[in-house]
């Protein structure tokens, strides 16, 4: 092994130490950055769950001055005074009398159009029917009037046999 001077174990010292005084100088660095961030997150989580409370006010106060304004729009008309209150009323009267005469008529329209849909459908099925029963009616008689033809043919032989034996 080589050994060092004086001077070169100085200067290795100081390198040494500079190293160390570095890799001190990030631990303490790294080490503030990870302790704001945790801080960072803390007030984060802090923040949302303040956010949440207020929600959790807001909502119903917001809830109730929207239900509070309905109901004073809606009895503004029959707090004027009498007339106001006729003048509302029959205008709620005719309204619902226009809602109930559209209903009625969408009603009957609908009926109409079942009814003729049935009565179309009826009809269909009737012609069939009777289409169906006159074809078989027809190939019953041909069939009955081959029979019988077949039969007559199957007399006269017998007849022509008989006759010829006697």
């Amino acid at each position: 092994m080589a050994t060092q001077t004086q001077t070169q174990r100085k200067a290795t010292a100081r390198k040494a130490a500079a190293t160390r005084r570095r890799n001190a100088a990030r631990r303490s660095q790294s080490a503030r950055k990870a302790a704001e961030t945790r801080a960072e997150a803390q007030l984060s989580t802090l923040q949302v769950v303040q956010a949440q409370a207020e929600r959790a006010v807001l909502i119903p106060v917001g809830a109730a001055l929207t239900a509070r304004d309905q109901v004073v729009e809606t009895a503004k008309p029959y707090v004027g005074g009498r007339s106001s209150a006729e003048r509302e009323l029959n205008r709620a009267l005719r309204k619902f009398e226009r809602r109930g005469n559209t209903a009625r008529n969408r009603a009957v329209r609908e009926v109409k159009k079942t009814r003729t849909r049935v009565e179309r459908e009826l009809r269909q099925r009737r012609t069939q029917a009777t289409r169906l029963v006159r074809r078989n009616r027809r190939e019953a008689e041909r069939s009955a009037r081959s029979a019988r033809s077949d039969a007559r043919g199957f007399v006269n032989r017998v007849q022509e046999q008989v006759g010829s034996l006697a």
